[in-house]
């Protein structure tokens, strides 16, 4: 690479932080050992999530990477797990690298020549994978269907997404509990927007884990997600998302059969009972055979494949059925907003009129924890307050200060915090209701206001949401009148119920 070239690489990986969740594998330290040797420019951040519910921190630091960040979910699953990550970023350019892959040593300056020059349009770029075999004999069923990934669409194992194109369609779907489609459905809604993917020159290496004989078992449950697919994208998904559609109609057949054969035999008609069971045995026949013929066909895999074929089509066709009943009227996956702004008084602390003492900010019950919560999931939270007190004389704006600073102790740090000091009759653009404070809370952080929540506790708050192009939340008291309760379009009893609210994408 020539030093103009590194230069460029440099710069380009400045706006680029690299996330990778994580459930505490070993091949972790593969791939983090692999990232600190090779040469090149470093990103901005490298961001492990560690995805595990419970357990000791992580060890991640070494000579070598990026400065490195290590936040934790809970065990959200992996969706949530790439949520928290690309929201904790604060670069234009988020590259997903999975914990159990290895990238080539030009990783990072083929990153940064695949993101350079990329037309406004391309919203990401999928890296390439290669799956190595063994050399010495057949690959396994399991081998085999790893292998696929080398030539899969829109694979987050190695793929950079601008984190815009990211926040515009909330995420990734966290309604996909397993790493299955997940990837997938966030492809198939970037492109809805207009938006385009390609391919990049750079390459990662991914291995094969080991596994136990039951993994293919396993794996059928992701036959639910298959049908929350096609709630969300429609018939053509597969086409779309470039996804074989399997087995699924010889499993239901060989399911059928089965069932048949079961349920002749209860009602006492022999012959017509046998004729179902034989095509069971039939079906699950072929199906073994389909498996069996290609790989090493040695004693643990022949029986590996004859046990788990008797038992994959009723299991894929449970899951398929157990889908199409939880996902019936699933709605269009909306995510967490990028940011939510607080009202103050009557909101996040107690109310006491044209307050000037610090010692008299109190939050309401509930206030840390359900700032926390946002937090914990990567979203954003400032403050917008009138105080009007200003500009009556009856508060100085350092006292106004000091209660702000008494807030950010108590509940804080917040991101930003809007205040306007002027009185009613002053006429300015940022006392609410005017939209003012919410737009320039948004436009400081870089935030759509359509992707931002704010919540409080009077009509007024409601109305600078919507003028501002946000979503406003009402939150009553025993203040808030009769009339803005009736007409605010979101409500909620508690704070606490606000965000929770918004946590499960009902904002």
């Amino acid at each position: 690479m020539t030093g103009a070239r590194l230069g460029q690489g440099a710069i380009m990986l400045a706006e680029c932080t690299v996330v990778v969740p994580t459930i505490g594998r070993p091949s972790l330290d593969v791939l983090l050992d692999a990232l600190a040797a090779a040469p090149g420019p470093r990103p901005a951040e490298l961001v492990v999530v560690d995805d595990r519910p419970e357990g000791p921190g992580l060890t991640v630091e070494r000579p070598g990477l990026p400065p490195v960040r290590v936040v934790r979910t809970g065990g959200g699953g992996p969706a949530r797990a790439r949520n928290l990550g690309w929201r904790t970023a604060r670069t234009a350019w988020v590259a997903f690298l999975d914990d159990d892959v290895v990238p080539d040593p030009d990783w990072y300056q083929r990153l940064a020549e695949d993101l350079a020059g990329l037309p406004a349009d391309v919203a990401g770029s999928q890296g390439r994978v290669r799956v190595p075999l063994p050399g010495d004999r057949r690959p396994t069923d399991w081998e085999r269907g790893t292998a696929g990934l080398a030539t899969s669409s829109w694979i987050t194992a190695d793929l950079a997404y601008r984190r815009a194109a990211l926040a515009a369609v909330g995420g990734f779907d966290e309604r996909f509990p397993r790493a299955f489609r997940e990837d997938s459905d966030l492809a198939l809604r970037v492109m809805d927007t207009g938006s385009r993917l390609v391919r990049g020159q750079r390459w990662i290496t991914h291995p094969v884990r080991p596994v136990d004989r039951w993994v293919s078992v396993r794996v059928q449950a992701g036959n639910a997600d298959d049908v929350l697919m096609r709630r969300l994208h429609g018939p053509d998904w597969r086409e779309r998302a470039d996804a074989a559609l399997g087995r699924r109609p010889q499993h239901l057949a060989v399911t059928a059969a089965g069932v048949a054969a079961l349920g002749l035999a209860a009602a006492r008609r022999p012959r017509a009972a046998a004729l179902a069971a034989l095509a069971w045995a039939a079906g699950t026949a072929e199906f073994a055979r389909a498996r069996i013929a290609p790989g090493p066909r040695d004693r643990a895999e022949v029986t590996t494949m004859a046990l788990t074929s008797a038992a994959i089509p009723p299991l894929a066709t449970w899951h398929w059925l157990r889908g199409v009943v939880r996902h019936r009227r699933v709605t269009p996956w909306r995510g967490l907003p990028d940011l939510v702004l607080f009202d103050r008084d009557g909101t996040l602390v107690r109310d006491y009129p044209y307050n000037g003492d610090p010692e008299l900010v109190r939050p309401v019950p509930g206030a840390r924890e359900a700032v926390e919560a946002l937090r914990a999931r990567g979203v954003r939270v400032g403050v917008v307050s009138n105080q009007s007190g200003v500009a009556r004389g009856i508060i100085t704006r350092d006292q106004v200060d000091a209660c702000m600073a008494r807030l950010d102790a108590l509940l804080g740090p917040f991101e930003t915090v809007q205040v306007c000091p002027h009185g009613p009759d002053d006429g300015c653009a940022c006392r609410k209701p005017a939209p003012g404070m919410v737009v320039a809370a948004c436009a400081g952080l870089g935030v759509d206001p359509a992707r931002c929540v704010v919540i409080g506790d009077i009509g007024a708050d409601v109305e600078a949401a919507a003028a501002a192009g946000a979503v406003g939340i009402l939150v009553p008291t025993p203040v808030t009148r009769r009339q803005e309760v009736a007409s605010a379009p979101r409500r909620a009893p508690t704070l606490t119920a606000a965000v929770d609210d918004v946590l499960a994408g009902r904002w």
